[in-house]
């Protein structure tokens, strides 16, 4: 169902089962899935793709051009995956040229009112971002990563799978997965042993993390002289292999 009021660009592709609010508008080359909902006066703008059964709140504006200097009209994206909720005031930037052309928030997130996703962004799937959190461009968030409210993420900052960043957080540098960190500048609080378990991570899984997570972050080593010993002495599955790669692999720094 399409409301009379809304206005659609002839260039846009709309599966049938598409329900579309008062007062919506929606650009050019927008592509949008079957079972999604877009509540009045959202504005989606061109170049952005949204998958099945989306909810789409008031005022919300998805795939508007990136607040960038270096952006000069570039053809670039926006994606939104399947079952994802937007909230209302939620702003969604699509990507620059520079940044990879694309801004991607995966299946099955929750944003909150007045989330930020800048341009360049990658949102893995399952993460849900509380009231007025933003991120700044560049930013990857892992799966079934929480955000809390109020919480400032800046540019090119990786934050893991499964990590927690806890509510009016400043967050400058990179948050290994499988943690809470939270403070303003934000620091390590251990792992998220709730999530963890909630999301069914064996007691053995997770046993590991701690001896790998004591290891690095809590007998004063050096990054390096911790990765050896985490190697050395933490069984290697893969949970752990996946927290090492992601300190190694760090250009902003880790997170303490």
């Amino acid at each position: 169902m399409i409301h009379p009021t809304a206005i659609i660009s002839p260039k846009a592709h709309i599966d049938e089962d598409v329900t579309i609010g008062p007062y919506v508008i929606i650009g050019d080359e927008v592509t949008i899935g079957a079972g999604t909902v877009i509540m009045g006066h959202a504005t989606i703008d061109p170049f952005t793709e949204i998958g099945v059964k989306c909810t789409i709140f008031q005022y919300a504006s998805v795939g508007a051009q990136p607040q960038s200097l270096k952006y000069k009209g570039e053809k670039t994206w926006t994606k939104i995956g399947a079952g994802t909720t937007i909230r209302e005031f939620v702003t969604i930037n699509r990507g620059t040229e520079s940044g990879g052309g694309v801004t991607q928030v995966g299946d099955n997130c929750f944003l909150m009112a007045y989330t930020h996703i800048a341009h360049d962004c990658s949102v893995g799937r399952n993460v849900v971002m509380a009231n007025a959190a933003t991120l700044a461009g560049h930013i990857t968030i892992g799966d079934h990563a929480i955000i809390g409210g109020l919480t400032a993420i800046h540019q090119f900052v990786r934050v893991g799978n499964y990590a927690m960043v806890g509510g009016k957080s400043a967050v400058v540098k990179d948050i290994p997965p499988y943690v809470i960190a939270a403070g303003d500048r934000a620091s390590l609080h251990g792992l998220n042993q709730v999530g963890l378990k909630r999301h069914g991570f064996s007691a053995a899984a997770v046993s590991q993390l701690k001896k790998a997570y004591r290891l690095i972050f809590r007998i004063g080593l050096t990054l390096n002289e911790a990765i050896e010993r985490v190697t050395a002495e933490v069984e290697q599955i893969p949970e752990v292999k996946y927290f090492i790669n992601f300190i190694k692999s760090s250009e902003r720094g880790i997170t303490r």
